[in-house]
Parts: C-alpha cells; structure tokens; sequence
C-alpha cells in the first residue's frame, strides 16, 4: 500500500516508515515538491487534518485517485507550564527552532522555576483521509520531563524526557522499545486498525 505522509519532518518520516515496514511509506515532498503548510489551528487534530487535507487535495488535483494521506501532529504538553509547548512543541523557541533551540527553551522554563524534573505527556493525533473521507485518532506518553539533555537517540525533545516505567530518557532508549509504547506508535496502531476497516 503507498501512503503518502503530510510531513517535511525527516525525523517522522523515519518513525513512520519503521512502525509500518509492509507499507511504502513516502512523503508529499517526493511527489509535490516543498510546500509550507501553517499550523495555526487550536489544537493537535487540527493540525493534523488541516495538513492531511491540504496535501491530499493537490493530489487530487494532480490526477491522484485511490491513495491514503496520513498526517499527525504532535508535541509535548507540561502541566506546570500551563501545558506548553503544546501544539507550539516543533517552533516553542520561533520560527524555524531547531531541536536544540527549543530544548534550551524548554530547560529554561524549568530552571525559572527551580525544577530538575516535572510531569510531562506527548500526545500525537494522526489524521487519515481516503476517498475524501477524514478519520482521526490520538495516542498519548505520560512520565517526566527532566532540565537537561540526555542522549542521542530519537528526536525533538526525547532527550529530555523520561517515559513512566523507565529510568533513562527516549534519548537513552532504543528506538525500538520507544516504539513499542510512544504516543505516535499507539495513535498508529489505530489508524492501522481503520484502515483495515475501511480499505
């Protein structure tokens, strides 16, 4: 099945490929080139579906027929901060932050108030769109984010943050136990499972 992925996120892309290894993954970018699309909706689903949306209707446009467009958006939530970043998790330190820009911001705030470690979750909504019609899923991590960087693995803010059950942060761990549980692994399974219901 060829699956075109809403997303310009290398990161993503590479998680998405490796949760689905029977499927041809492929981002928009391979067959419509660079397109910038504003996340300026109020929340993660809507983020995801205006994506999805605005990807699957230049396909159609561009003679497209029969093919699945998924999209997800994503961030981390932190309670204390009034459950920033949020939906601003990928741009929490401006326009165009790197990774690093917006986990010194992140250390920041947490420094601003004396915290080594506080309650953190991911949560990560995938839209789906088939034959025009749009499904959407969420899938959510809980555990602790922490005021430094540890380890290499994974990206955006894994190296900061420690899932419930565990020791050492999605940096330290192997990306294939974070498959296994990540927010963006559990909203997959059930975007899998309508698509099975609906192909």
């Amino acid at each position: 099945m060829k699956i075109v992925l809403a997303s310009a996120n290398k990161g993503k892309i590479t998680e998405f490929q490796k949760l689905m290894p029977d499927d041809e993954v492929v981002a928009f970018s391979e067959i419509l080139g660079e397109i910038e699309i504003e996340e300026d909706q109020d929340s993660f689903k809507g983020n995801a579906i205006k994506k999805a949306k605005t990807i699957y209707d230049l396909l159609v446009k561009k003679g497209f027929s029969n093919i699945i467009v998924i999209s997800d958006d994503s961030g981390i939530s932190v309670p204390v901060l009034n459950n920033a970043p949020g939906i601003y998790s990928a741009r929490y330190a401006g326009i165009n932050a790197s990774d690093k820009d917006n986990n010194a911001k992140l250390i920041s705030k947490l420094n601003e108030l004396n915290l080594k470690k506080t309650p953190a979750f991911y949560t990560a909504c995938i839209a789906l769109i088939y034959k025009n019609e749009v499904y959407t899923v969420h899938g959510w991590m809980h555990g602790i984010v922490v005021n430094k960087e540890v380890g290499e693995n994974g990206f955006g803010y894994d190296p900061m943050f420690i899932p419930n059950g565990f020791d050492k942060t999605l940096g330290e761990l192997p990306n294939e136990i974070k498959k296994e549980f990540s927010h963006r692994s559990k909203a997959l399974k059930l975007a899998i499972k309508v698509l099975d219901v609906i192909l």
